[in-house]
């Protein structure tokens, strides 16, 4: 069973569960203390609770025809940076002056955390993504994405893109909140997994296809054994002197880095790949 949010023909949104390839509706009625996906999300027992929340009566549809929404209510989003090796190499290769303080943040236990989004600026899937105007190399960052309740439990997995700007982040690392957070930055979705229903993370495997004018311009994958930090670590620290009344969604950072001649163009279809939670897909604007 995973979960999600879609748009009706009327407009409204509506969360649903997913269930061999079915989407099934949720009677959020039913339950007077779940009233959005955060809060079926947040419940002692998710799917349990999505259980009792099942309209049998609805028509069921399948998972292609939907229009999906990000999986966010009001959570921020936020994003941790060199969990893995090859993005250490990478940040150290764009920026020489600063190739140290990649090496450092690599290795100690503080990691880098920073706020991606808020709720209003995720990009829905299959909506365009951007790269920014002022930047010549850029590139997406296909992360698996934790679904954090309240108390910082995580409770969830999904997929996520963080768009970044490799050259402006280069020039100086001071510049990352430019590089990485601007409008079209961030996508989520489409659907979460269950953190009781998620295989064992290190045989997960991620994946990044890139299309342009229907052909393959780039293609990658790794696999969660490859992060030098584990979720558990990094959902800790994001609750460090900090609260999040609402949850939070937690970008885990990439093993996936393009090669330095490649750079993102208008119209190139970005799909990312997470075995047990599916493909979230965008188009570059």
């Amino acid at each position: 069973m995973q979960f999600g949010k879609v748009l009706l023909p009327s407009g409204e949104p509506a969360v649903v569960c997913v269930r061999a390839k079915s989407v099934l509706n949720l009677n959020m009625k039913r339950d007077p203390k779940v009233r959005t996906l955060a809060d079926l999300l947040h419940s002692a027992d998710p799917v349990a609770t999505a259980d009792k929340l099942i309209d049998m009566e609805s028509t069921t549809s399948s998972v292609s025809g939907q229009t999906w929404l990000a999986p966010v209510d009001q959570q921020e989003i936020w994003a941790a940076g060199v969990t893995y090796k090859r993005s250490k190499v990478a940040r150290e290769e764009e920026s020489k002056g600063a190739a140290q303080f990649y090496d450092k943040v690599y290795t100690a236990d503080r990691p880098e955390l920073f706020l991606k989004a808020t709720p209003s600026r995720v990009v829905h899937p299959g909506n365009p993504v951007r790269i920014r105007a002022d930047a010549k190399w850029s590139v997406p960052e296909p992360e698996l994405t934790l679904v954090i309740s309240p108390t910082g439990k995580i409770v969830g997995y999904t997929i996520g893109n963080d768009m970044s700007s490799r050259d402006i982040e280069g020039e100086n690392p001071l510049y990352l909140p430019q590089a990485k957070i601007y409008k079209g930055s961030c996508s989520v979705g489409p659907l979460v997994t269950p953190a009781s229903l998620m295989p064992p993370l290190a045989g997960v495997e991620i994946k990044l296809v890139i299309k342009r004018a229907g052909a393959v311009a780039f293609e990658g994958a790794t696999t969660l054994a490859q992060m030098a930090r584990t979720v558990e670590s990094l959902a800790e620290w994001l609750f460090k002197e900090n609260e999040f009344p609402n949850g939070a969604l937690l970008l885990t950072g990439t093993g996936i880095v393009p090669p330095d001649e490649f750079t993102l163009a208008r119209g190139d279809d970005v799909s990312i790949s997470i075995a047990g939670i599916g493909t979230l897909r965008n188009v570059v604007a």
